[in-house]
């Protein structure tokens, strides 16, 4: 299994994650796991852990993570958008077909004002961005 296991391991969290450089060349063949340092996918930030150093190949391959993890991420995003996008046709079915009156009562308001935040924002954006093709 050693043989098997990467150089490297993140622990994800919230805003990046906890980079381990991982060891198995030990008198007891275990499995050990230093942390190196911290890495911020938002602003890319690095810090090393516990006074060390990294090298160069430390910082390739966590620039290399940061990078992978944002593409990730932001598909993440798209994906969840489109679920949305099926959620309120599923909602919009719902209302239509089977809502109860006093079902529809506790929501519509809420959907409503949300909808129409949306809207003015797409609307938005997407004036900006014709505006930007037309200019360019």
């Amino acid at each position: 299994m050693s043989g098997d296991l990467p150089e490297y391991y993140f622990r994800v969290r919230e805003n990046g994650a906890l980079v381990f450089r991982i060891d198995t060349e030990n008198r007891q063949r275990r499995i050990e796991m230093d942390q190196i340092a911290i890495a911020n996918v938002k602003n890319g930030e690095i810090k090393p852990h516990g006074g060390r150093e990294l090298s160069d190949d430390d910082m390739v391959v966590i620039r290399g993570w940061i990078e992978d993890r944002r593409a990730v991420l932001a598909e993440r995003d798209v994906d969840d958008i489109l679920r949305t996008v099926d959620h309120l046709n599923l909602t919009t079915q719902w209302a239509q077909s089977r809502a109860e009156d006093d079902q529809l009562e506790r929501v519509t308001d809420a959907l409503l004002l949300a909808m129409h935040d949306l809207r003015g924002v797409l609307v938005r954006k997407k004036a900006e961005r014709i505006m930007k093709e037309q200019k360019g």
